[in-house]
């Protein structure tokens, strides 16, 4: 009876702690979780600004919050003012500059190309068959109109230069003819028919004549060239091709002996003192250009140093697809420092006078897309939402945000950002 009586107890005990042992651990929980304090919101982070004082930073955690607007919620109150310590004062150097109106111009930036001027580009090429017989120039010469580029041997020049002599003689003979007969007629001992017969051979050989004049033009002879093949009757199947404009000769495709057709460009000649850049212009902001605006030029190679231009020449067609018109440049290279095909930058002043509200550029900080400032009033410092249009020598024109008078902070701005984010976490308005 004694050891069944034990085994009984036991079983009891074990059933007391199966039922009553839970029981027990969630009133202990309960209890724990009813004298914790209530917390609305726990800052996992704030914006990654860090003061230069001691006591102003706030660590960052990867997640941006702060007093700026969060998608889907509401524009958090930053209208409190910002009052320093007597001991961040002497930390913080702050300085303020006053926002007035100064004349800032109103400028316009776009990509664009430097091209050459298509009136100072000349490419040197032969409409018929030839041989190079000689050449008069080496690349990168300067050359002036009239100049001797190259001498070419071909067929096509020596048949028109044996028509042209043979065309030259048939008029001659036919001229002395028909003097003759018309002597004989006036006279009244020759007859009509011989003389109208020489006058119609006449005007036959002088238009052959005109005819085979005409051809050595086409291939390329001039007015004083025929001339002077009229006065040596040398039968030679060569011309030389002469500059036609001032430049450099900056391609040259051939060499001695070589054939060529009239698909080839045997020389390409630039006048590199006057080139052009053409950029495209957003539709919207194609009534700002007008032709003879000043534009500034802006290179790569040549980052520090600006070239003038004017706008000669504006697109009457849009490109459909990137909603932009070309508008072309023609800048001044007297130094020879711009080349055809560089990547370059423009920018146009769209005006020179206005006077607008402007601040330094210091002034102003960015923050989740916005720009702000902050504005010292008193001993205190509040912040302002701002909008910002064109910039010059340092300063920044203000659209919205600020007025004439205001004082703005110009340094300890990036400190008094960070005391402000101390501030709110203070006051719990993190959402």
């Amino acid at each position: 009876m004694t050891k069944k009586y034990m085994l009984f107890c036991l079983a009891l005990v074990f059933l007391f702690f199966i039922v009553l042992a839970p029981s027990c651990s969630k009133k202990t929980v309960g209890s724990k979780q009813a004298e914790a304090p209530k917390v609305p919101y726990k800052a996992e982070s704030m914006d990654s600004s860090v003061g230069e004082g001691r006591g102003l930073g706030i660590k960052n955690t990867g997640i941006r919050r702060g007093y700026g607007r969060k998608p889907g919620g509401r524009a958090l109150n930053r209208g409190d003012g910002i009052t320093l310590t007597e001991e961040e004062r002497n930390f913080v150097n702050i300085e303020t500059s006053i926002a007035q109106l100064r004349p800032i111009k109103t400028t316009l930036f776009a990509p664009g190309k430097v091209i050459a001027q298509p009136q100072r580009k000349a490419i040197v090429s032969y409409a018929f068959s030839a041989r190079v017989a000689q050449i008069h120039i080496r690349l990168g010469d300067w050359v002036n109109p009239g100049d001797k580029l190259i001498t070419l041997e071909s067929e096509e020049v020596g048949n028109a230069r044996s028509e042209y002599y043979k065309a030259t003689a048939d008029y001659e003979l036919a001229k002395v003819s028909f003097e003759r007969e018309k002597n004989l007629f006036d006279r009244g001992v020759g007859p009509k028919k011989e003389f109208l017969k020489a006058e119609s051979d006449l005007k036959v050989a002088e238009a052959n004549l005109e005819a085979a004049e005409k051809k050595l033009h086409v291939l390329g002879f001039t007015e004083e060239q025929v001339k002077k093949i009229s006065e040596t009757h040398q039968i030679k199947p060569t011309i030389t091709l002469f500059a036609p404009i001032r430049g450099k000769i900056i391609e040259k495709n051939v060499v001695l002996g070589a054939m060529i057709d009239q698909s080839t460009e045997i020389l390409v000649i630039l006048d590199p003192t006057v080139l052009c850049v053409d950029a495209d212009i957003y539709e919207k902001n194609i009534s700002k250009i007008k032709i003879g605006q000043e534009v500034e030029v802006v290179v790569p190679a040549f980052p520090e140093e600006k070239f003038l231009g004017t706008i000669k020449y504006i697109s009457d067609v849009l490109n459909e697809e990137t909603r932009t018109i070309t508008v072309r440049t023609e800048v001044k290279n007297k130094d020879m420092k711009l080349k055809a095909g560089m990547l370059a930058s423009i920018k146009i002043t769209i005006n020179n006078q206005d006077l607008a509200l402007a601040v330094p550029a210091e002034c102003i900080l960015e923050d989740q897309g916005e720009e702000i400032v902050f504005i010292k009033k008193d001993e205190e410092f509040f912040l302002q939402v701002i909008e910002t249009g064109a910039k010059e020598n340092g300063y920044v024109e203000i659209i919205r945000g600020l007025s004439e008078g205001d004082e703005v902070v110009s340094k300890g701005n990036y400190q008094l950002k960070s005391k402000l984010y101390e501030e709110i976490l203070k006051k719990g308005q993190i959402h």
